[in-house]
């Protein structure tokens, strides 16, 4: 086998597997919708709504009662998040929730779920 062929073979599987790793679902990863999730906020007072989202996109507006820490920070600041409660999670588009599911997840945090399209299908009013 060609040497190049090989180097190109490794490169391409690795890739699908980092591509298929970052993308894969989180097991008991709740999809929910704007209006899911209003109603779930409303009738579950033991649950925690975490914004991971920039400290610059956080100024745009947020969901009242989210508290704020960035997926940059999330894995620094594990420990203000109650373990014992429901959490939900939402960013811009979807895809940072996601990611900070598997982070709290890998952690030990089970009862997740995160807002489908972010705070840009969000139909509710923001505060800022």
């Amino acid at each position: 086998m060609d040497q190049n062929l090989a180097i190109n073979i490794v490169i391409v599987v690795g890739m699908v597997w980092f591509i298929g790793k970052r993308f894969a679902g989180v097991k008991g990863l709740r999809s929910l919708n704007a209006d899911q999730l209003q109603n779930e906020i409303k009738s579950n007072r033991n649950h925690v709504l975490i914004d991971v989202r920039e400290s610059s996109e956080v100024k745009q507006g947020y969901i009242a009662g989210a508290m704020h820490i960035p997926l940059s920070r999330l894995k620094q600041r594990l420990n203000e998040i109650p373990s014992d409660r429901s959490i939900y999670l939402y960013c811009r588009s979807g895809m940072r929730s996601k990611q900070a599911a598997r982070v709290l997840s890998k952690n030990g945090f089970h009862e997740l779920a995160h807002l489908q399209g972010g705070i840009m299908a969000w139909r509710g009013q923001l505060k800022k």
